[in-house]
């Protein structure tokens, strides 16, 4: 017996370092994850990759309302297992996952011989971890006062990092939501803009030495949504529940759940470049279907007159100009926003449908997540937040033929909030409808989780770019952040491609577009969503040159296949995704000066792809470029423009 642990030891991967200590490496080896009691009292762990640090002694443990995990803690003994599995997805960055991965559990007991265990999974490039415990004495549920879960970070680290807001703030009191701008290389001792730390995920650059990618996957109603503190002494930075506020103070802070329970898992990418940050997919890997689905769901592309028509868009003629234009473009759906069951009226939606299905275009109609959280006015109002008008609304949904909802203005991160998105998504499966969230939280690995939901806004969006001429002039920026950051981790709705030259309903006034056309074109293939509702108009048909419409006719919204190729978050980004046996590369530049550079395309190697770039006057124009057969090419790009090329 003892053999045949020391042999399962080996093949894991796993060693013990003292009593107290134990190592697992991933499957290749160069992934190290060290687990400690520091002390004999205070469980840590630290994560280095090919030798080098990546995150530093960082604490564990949780403290309850039925024990204290954090202190006084002893490791009672550890168990192995290997991870190896399969599973297709098709809403995320490739459609074909193999999940490869070493299991450490940990026993750990307190004085009072209350347990603890925490699951870590190693992969190549990818560290998981949560907390269980079992039925503790007869107690059968538990509250988490808080979490003693860190990250601490070496000295040479810079950060790229999304605040968490003031709760009931902004417009008619919605935040946060998840869209406050970043900042790029930040040394670890800027604190957050607010006080309230920043939202998953959290980018950090370890010096020469690699990237680290934190977030939190597999959240669903029986958690909170967490976020990172600001930094503290040595570096450390640590779990944070939501704050008081949120809600409008609606729900406890403190998430519980039954036991026995388990926590979501916190997620650590790492690696001495950004490709393992940018192709990761373990937000899906560590979670499980919740339930299964009778309904075969389609994505695809979508018009939306809200994003350049705004409010006085939303009436039945303007909707048919917007069917039309979809069915023009070929496109899947149509979105029709706030304001429509007052301006078009529960009784005229039926004919809109028909109209639409007539035109092989389906629809998708806005709700307010609405409730006694914040002052949205724009209807429809209290739908979304009561089970029994909820399954009315949507079973009246069902019988119009609609396809999906856009749910908006949610309250924070409660668990009373995760709830409602759940309570959403298994009611709106019920009745065949695809979910769409707004002004909402970070999606913790719900692509795999819930068979209906199609993405969540949760960034920055296009729509700031119409109100502020500071987005406009910040986009190239941001562009060049989301590939490395928010999308890599979540499908992102993002509502981008202007082709209007200036943000408005005639292209003549309001905010002005500072990128090319080009730029426009390759931000369809960067950021990544299964339905994703183009910022496009109707007039876009005949002031547009045609190379950039038959392109956005063609592109599609799901992927086989992500590659990342070169770049640098903030500055420049050049990302591959195949769909079947069709490759699109997509590179932009938010420098001032244009970007030179050397690519090797291995999936082009001898072949002749189409390109699209920005002539001389930064026009789109498509031509022609010849690979070599090594793969090896020279390509620039303008100051906010961008390249395609399509094989």
């Amino acid at each position: 017996m003892k053999k045949l642990v020391s042999t399962l030891t080996a093949i894991l991967g796993i060693s013990t370092l003292a009593a107290q200590d134990v190592v697992v490496k991933g499957p290749d080896e160069k992934l190290q994850l060290a687990v400690f009691v520091q002390n004999e009292t205070k469980p840590c762990y630290s994560v280095s990759y090919n030798g080098k640090t990546m995150l530093e002694k960082s604490p564990l443990g949780m403290n309850t309302n039925i024990g204290d995990f954090t202190k006084n803690l002893k490791l009672t003994g550890h168990s192995v297992d290997k991870i190896d599995t399969v599973y297709q997805q098709t809403r995320i960055k490739v459609s074909n996952v193999h999940y490869r991965a070493n299991e450490l559990t940990c026993h750990l007991e307190n004085e009072q011989g209350q347990k603890l265990g925490v699951i870590f999974r190693v992969s190549d490039n990818d560290v998981a971890f949560r907390y269980t415990l079992p039925h503790q004495g007869g107690k059968a549920s538990v509250t988490v006062k808080e979490e003693q879960t860190g990250f601490r970070f070496p000295e040479q680290t810079t950060t790229f990092l999304c605040p968490q807001s003031d709760a009931m703030i902004g417009w008619k009191r919605t935040k946060p939501s998840y869209e406050e701008e970043y900042k790029a290389d930040a040394p670890m001792s800027d604190r957050s803009q607010y006080g309230h730390g920043y939202t998953f995920p959290c980018l950090f650059r370890i010096g020469n030495d690699g990237w680290v990618l934190v977030s939190e996957t597999g959240v669903d109603s029986r958690y909170c949504g967490s976020r990172l503190s600001d930094v503290s002494e040595g570096n450390l930075y640590t779990v944070a529940f939501p704050m008081a506020e949120e809600n409008n103070g609606n729900g406890t802070v403190a998430p519980a759940f039954a036991l026995p329970g388990a926590t979501p898992w916190r997620t650590i990418t790492v690696g001495d470049h950004l490709k393992p940050i940018v192709e990761t997919t373990v937000p899906w890997d560590v979670v499980s279907p919740l339930y299964e689905t009778k309904h075969d769901y389609r994505f695809g592309r979508g018009t939306w007159s809200w994003i350049l028509w705004q409010d006085g868009s939303i009436n039945y003629d303007d909707q048919v100009r917007y069917i039309d234009f979809a069915s023009a473009m070929g496109y899947e759906y149509a979105l029709i926003d706030n304001w429509w069951d007052t301006r078009i009226g529960h009784q005229r939606m039926k004919s809109l449908v028909e109209y639409a299905r007539d035109k092989g275009v389906e629809l998708f109609l806005w709700y307010s997540s609405s409730g006694y959280w914040n002052d949205i006015e724009q209807g429809p109002v209290n739908r979304m937040d009561n089970a029994i008008i909820r399954k009315r609304e949507m079973k009246w949904l069902q019988s119009l033929g609609v396809k999906g909802i856009k749910v908006d203005f949610f309250g924070g991160d409660k668990q009373e909030t995760m709830r409602l998105y759940e309570d959403i998504l298994s009611d709106a499966d019920d009745h065949g409808l695809m979910v769409i969230f707004h002004g909402c939280t970070l999606p913790r690995g719900w692509e795999r989780m819930y068979p209906n939901y199609v993405g969540s806004e949760a960034v920055l969006a296009s729509e700031n770019m119409v109100f502020n001429q500071h987005f406009c002039d910040e986009e190239a920026f941001n562009t060049c952040l989301h590939p490395f950051i928010r999308n890599t981790v979540g499908s992102m709705e993002f509502g981008g491609c202007f082709l209007n030259k200036r943000l408005n309903r005639n292209n003549d006034g309001g905010t002005t577009r500072r990128t090319t056309d080009v730029f426009q074109l390759a931000t369809t293939v960067l950021l990544q969503n299964p339905v994703q509702n183009f910022a496009l108009a109707p007039n876009n048909l005949k002031d547009v040159p045609a190379v950039c419409m038959d392109f956005m006719k063609r592109v599609p919204t799901t992927w086989d296949e992500t590659r990342f190729v070169d770049g640098y978050p903030g500055k420049y980004v050049v990302l591959a995704r195949r769909q079947g046996d069709t490759w699109y590369l997509a590179a932009v530049n938010a420098g001032k000066e244009p970007l030179k550079l050397k690519l090797d395309l291995e999936m082009f190697a001898g072949k002749t792809v189409a390109l699209y770039k920005d002539d001389k006057k930064g026009e789109p124009e498509l031509t022609s470029l010849k690979v070599k057969e090594n793969g090896k090419v020279q390509l620039e790009i303008r100051p906010q423009g961008g390249i395609l090329c399509i094989k």
